[in-house]
């Protein structure tokens, strides 16, 4: 059974209606689902070129630091050793791909979890557009997040094209700009209100709809 949701001007005042489909935006959120997808994709982003150098790499002669009996000190046998100042570090971290395997489906199923937590909190919203004529405005759009979502995170969903609408509002601290096919769970998550412009929310419905069609 799907929702709608109103639809709002640049003023922040209703301009019509959509309708939220059940599948998408009403689904169980499963937080262990979430948990598993954010980690990995976390897990990801990071580079994985930590490195330190073992005793066979760092510099100094394979000499004795001095000889074996007669100072009165323990017996040492190279100047790299790990113990020595300079010397090499033992089980230090190498590069390594931290990047995990995971199903398509348990990604798409915690986005549409994180997103239909986000509606049923009322936390998502969508707006006509966010240009007004023909010049950006970060002003407006200032004004605009000040009536329909105060939250210090917010997350403004455009379509690639919206050049005038990403310009508006890339100065704003405050706010992250993604395309509708690059929506994921994490970027939900993080954020406290999601607010779609209706191409890129009507876009997104569509790309969900058609992968349900052809998956069926």
């Amino acid at each position: 059974m799907a929702t709608s949701l109103d639809v709002l001007d640049v003023q922040g005042k209703k301009a019509g209606s959509v309708e939220l489909p059940a599948e998408l935006f009403d689904v169980q959120t499963n937080v262990p689902l979430i948990h598993q997808v954010v980690v990995a994709q976390l897990a990801a982003a990071r580079q994985g070129t930590h490195k330190t150098k073992t005793r066979a790499e760092v510099s100094g002669a394979g000499r004795k630091p001095f000889k074996q009996k007669g100072t009165g000190r323990a017996r040492q046998g190279s100047i790299r050793a790990p113990q020595m100042t300079g010397g090499g570090i033992v089980h230090g971290p190498t590069p390594r791909n931290y990047s995990q395997r995971t199903p398509k489906k348990m990604i798409a199923a915690a986005l549409l979890g994180s997103l239909s937590d986000r509606a049923r909190g009322d936390r998502l919203h969508v707006i006509e557009s966010l240009a007004l004529g023909e010049n950006p405005s970060t002003k407006s759009v200032i004004e605009l997040l000040s009536k329909i979502a105060t939250s210090k995170h917010v997350l403004i969903v455009l379509e690639r094209d919206d050049e005038l609408s990403r310009r508006s509002v890339r100065n704003i601290s405050t706010v992250h700009v993604l395309p509708p096919d690059q929506l994921n769970a994490y970027d939900v998550l993080v954020s406290d209100d999601i607010i779609f412009t209706k191409a890129a929310f009507e876009a997104f419905v569509a790309s969900k709809s058609k992968k349900e069609e052809v998956s069926a």
